[in-house]
């Protein structure tokens, strides 16, 4: 990642022309003693008086074209990165299992924008000009720039001093950082069972134990680099002091005048202080440095980024899955192995087994939440991995087990928040998910926010809202994980009539299943045991194999279609 080159080199140009406006108060120094007041010369006073304000005032206009550009570079940093990075971090949370702190990227990016925008960059431009400072020393005598040479020597083993002592606490205060947010952000989406459980004071005593970690690790940083600061500010006035005593004997023995004195003391505090400055922003560039090393790793391995797929047509005919397998994020074991069947447009399929056979994992490889690790998923022929994730995206509803809505309206939620989404397409989806006039008789309709997690709801009402968002834009692939977990009869109802709906306008219905109600729709059904398919075909001949007969009440599931399993 490339990012401000062209602001950056205007920062060093600005950099430069400060550095050398800096200048003005030691020249105009030594001139007052060498020349204004051997002289008396009062209009020699104002002139070089008039001349040394201008320069301040161009000081401070390139002082200020120089904050205002690496302000904007930190905004340019995040207008470029932030829609990246928050992708990434979706993408993370799909690919792993991390116990960490998922808004970490987010963090690592608010840093180095804030790194850029503040007084750190400034220090390590002007740290270039210190051989200049240095060598104008040596110009006014030998003694004064070894001086101040020997100062800036001490001055940069403590800077680096600083970065060795500090890069172990730092990297082991993000640690503990990220352990500690993992704790707070679980506790904050699961409070009600925290709460109804009296597990906060223990959930508080595991966070405790982290924040100590975090807060121990960030006290030594802030020590360590605090207390160099100190040392360094200490030593640079003594060293200005020193000089200013050099400079004295000198005078005395008449080989510098009283002018120069003076100049080399104030060109000394002017060397020294961008390694004052680098070490007290010392922390903010190790944090910053380490953040964008984390950004360049993540963002660097999501090549999907720049390498859009090919646009394929919309899925009209059938689903395949060839021997396929998959399994969680960094899990060796898969979850489900060797399962093949395929439906043409118009199945429906039930998938039941006991808890633990596998069938969630089935549904999140369908609907390529989990890619499969063998085997092939296919819509029309072309593989999962195959489409783009937005185009994908809209091809398929899915409706998972643990039902979570966004903050925003009811409309957004079941649009999938596109940005202008028809109001037909989500009376649509409404209607046929059968909640169009549950949603009516909420306050404001369709415009009713919801809250965060859809808060303002039911669990039942959340269910039937996920629902019509899994039929937003009728998808072809229409999969739902336990979709009547939290319906009464009513819902039950709706749900069944909904996936006779996809299937009557040419779609296909995935129902994962515990309770009978939710095979009322289906034609086929698909059994599974210990993460395979022991069975598949027809739903009666099917439930008459691997249940008892009384289990399942017989329900017509409307016409019957002809579907050959494979492998089943």
């Amino acid at each position: 990642m490339t990012i401000g080159g062209g602001a950056f080199l205007a920062v060093a140009a600005a950099s430069g022309v400060i550095n050398i406006l800096t200048l003005s108060g030691a020249i105009f120094m030594m001139e007052v003693y060498d020349r204004v007041l051997p002289s008396h010369s009062l209009p020699t006073l104002l002139g070089l008086t008039g001349i040394v304000l201008l320069l301040y005032v161009f000081l401070g206009f390139f002082d200020l074209v120089r904050a205002r550009i690496l302000v904007r570079v930190g905004l340019r940093v995040d207008e470029q990165l932030g829609q990246r990075v928050f992708r990434t971090t979706l993408r993370t949370a799909l690919r792993s299992h991390s116990d960490g702190d998922g808004q970490q990227l987010q963090r690592d990016l608010d840093q180095v924008r804030a790194f850029l925008s503040g007084s750190g960059p400034t220090a390590l431009f002007d740290l270039p000009w210190m051989p200049i400072y240095l060598a104008v020393c040596f110009m006014f005598h030998p003694w004064l720039g070894l001086t101040t040479l020997g100062g800036a020597l001490l001055l940069v083993c403590l800077t680096f001093l600083t970065e060795k002592l500090t890069q172990s606490a730092s990297r082991m205060a993000l640690a503990a950082g990220m352990t500690r947010g993992g704790v707070a952000d679980a506790g904050r989406r699961n409070a009600e069972v925290v709460q109804a459980l009296g597990m906060s004071g223990r959930l508080g005593q595991i966070w405790g134990d982290a924040n100590t970690r975090f807060m121990t690790q960030q006290r030594r940083t802030s020590d360590v680099s605090g207390g160099f600061g100190a040392v360094s500010k200490v030593f640079r006035m003594a060293l200005q002091s020193a000089v200013l005593g050099v400079g004295a004997y000198l005078v005395i023995d008449g080989q510098a005048t009283g002018g120069i004195m003076i100049a080399s003391s104030i060109l000394t505090s002017r060397a020294l202080a961008p390694v004052d400055l680098a070490i007290g922003n010392w922390k903010g560039f190790v944090a910053a440095r380490q953040g964008w090393r984390r950004l360049k790793e993540a963002l660097g391995g999501q090549a999907g980024d720049e390498d859009p797929r090919m646009k394929l047509p919309a899925p009209r005919q059938r689903l395949s899955v060839e021997a396929a397998g998959s399994a969680p994020p960094n899990t060796p074991a898969l979850l489900v192995d060797e399962i093949s069947f395929f439906l043409d447009a118009g199945s429906g399929v039930g998938v039941i087994g006991p808890s633990g056979s596998g069938k969630s994992s089935l549904a999140r490889m369908l609907v390529g939440v989990w890619p499969a690790r063998r085997g092939k998923v296919r819509l029309d022929g072309a593989s999962l991995d195959q489409w783009d994730p937005e185009d994908l995206g809209g091809h398929i509803g899915y409706l998972p087990q643990d039902v979570e809505l966004f903050a925003g309206t009811i409309e957004q939620n079941i649009a999938r928040f596109h940005a202008s989404p028809e109001s037909g397409t989500v009376i649509s989806a409404a209607q046929a998910a059968g909640v169009h006039d549950m949603i009516l008789r909420l306050p404001d309709g369709y415009k009713c926010q919801i809250g965060a997690g859809g808060a303002a709801l039911s669990a039942g009402q959340r269910q039937r809202v996920a629902l019509a968002r899994a039929l937003y834009g009728a998808p072809f692939l229409v999969v739902l994980d336990e979709p009547n977990s939290n319906l009464d009869r009513e819902g039950e109802l709706a749900l069944t009539q909904a996936i006779l709906g996809v299937r009557a306008r040419g779609g296909i219905v995935v129902v994962i299943a515990h309770r009978s109600s939710a095979l009322a729709g289906v034609d086929l059904v698909l059994a599974m045991k210990d993460g395979r398919l022991q069975s598949f075909g027809p739903k009666d001949e099917v439930l008459s194999k691997v249940l008892q007969p009384a289990a399942m009440p017989r329900v017509s599931a409307g016409p019957a279609l002809t579907i050959v399993p494979v492998g089943g």
